[in-house]
């Protein structure tokens, strides 16, 4: 215990640090507060929001990655797998299509249609599993299948029809759109909302974490000491797909961060749902944050997707994690 507390302890201070370089630093350069009034609007109104909604973003995606891991007891289970954020990205770019023909500005009418193709696919989702999801496997080896292929399928499909929309799309509004699914965090009118869910997401899952340990240890097992199954496995499936719902919305899709951070954290501290899903949403946070900073000032003043970023670090980085298991 002593430990885990020794690294949540240097997880805070490691996400304060890059918050503050975050919000310092840029794709114009850093700033220096000697109380310009430029460089405080800027600051104020620009950079801290940017490093904040990265921060809450980040640790949406690295909460959901976690819990769908243990839902599905699956180390390489990853937020997008069940395709919440596929609905999402479908509906931002279904809007965005429709925003030229309708006059309305591009970052509004695509924040209400992902937050509408998150819900329609969380609505499928139930729909397809949700008989699977009310009664307990026949095998340890069953559990989750059902919902993991139904996932999958959802996912397929959203992607074909995110390819359609960028087919259709004129030129003046592809490029927008592609910057968007390879991830965007210039928007952060919705902050206080998602920080909200975030917030709510790790306080359930601090709660509950008790339990999630036995059901990571198998449904059955679970069961005979009393965990209610059915209900945690059902509140665990909402809350992820809310975390992921909400960080799409935010930031469109950006990956790695829900699958890297979670499974190497598990490597280096082990199982422990306790310790593992507050570290999971600093190191997350921190993570996105310091990729957004790199994606910001590494060919400044050009600023790249922060999607670029995180598959270039965590490509090697997971497959060096993978070197390093046991398993």
């Amino acid at each position: 215990m002593r430990r885990a507390i020794l690294l949540l302890i240097s997880l805070t201070v490691l996400a304060g640090i890059v918050l503050i370089f975050a919000g310092l630093c840029g794709s114009t350069g850093c700033l220096r507060l000697n109380g310009d009034p430029d460089n405080i609007a800027m600051l104020l109104a620009l950079r801290v929001p940017r490093a904040l909604t990265a921060f809450t973003v980040g640790a949406l995606l690295a909460m959901a990655g976690a819990l769908m891991q243990v839902l599905l007891r699956n180390p390489l289970a990853e937020p997008y797998v069940l395709g919440v954020s596929g609905g999402s990205a479908a509906g931002a770019l279904l809007a965005m299509l429709m925003a030229a023909s309708i006059g309305l500005p591009r970052q509004h009418i695509a924040a209400v249609g992902a937050v509408l193709g998150a819900g329609v696919a969380v609505v499928l989702l139930f729909g397809l599993v949700g008989k699977s999801l009310r009664r307990l496997p026949l095998s340890p080896m069953a559990a989750g299948h059902r919902l993991l292929l139904t996932g999958v399928m959802l996912a397929a499909g959203f992607g074909a029809v995110i390819t359609l929309v960028l087919t259709l799309a004129a030129d003046t509004q592809l490029r927008g759109m592609v910057f968007w699914l390879m991830g965007d965090l210039e928007d952060s009118r919705f902050l206080p909302i998602a920080a909200l869910i975030a917030l709510a997401v790790l306080l359930w899952s601090i709660w509950n974490a008790p339990r999630l340990n036995l059901l990571a240890r198998g449904e059955s097992f679970a069961q005979l000491l009393g965990v209610p199954v059915v209900r945690l496995r059902v509140a665990t499936l909402c809350a992820a797909s809310l975390a992921t719902a909400a960080a799409v919305t935010m930031a469109g899709t950006i990956g790695f961060v829900g699958l890297v951070v979670p499974h190497g954290l598990r490597l280096l501290i082990g199982n422990d749902q306790r310790v593992l899903l507050p570290a999971a949403a600093l190191a997350g946070g921190a993570g996105l944050t310091l990729a957004d900073l790199a994606a910001r000032t590494v060919v400044s003043p050009t600023q790249l997707p922060v999607g670029v970023i995180t598959a270039l670090i965590g490509v090697p980085l997971f497959l060096w994690l993978l070197s390093r298991s046991r398993t």
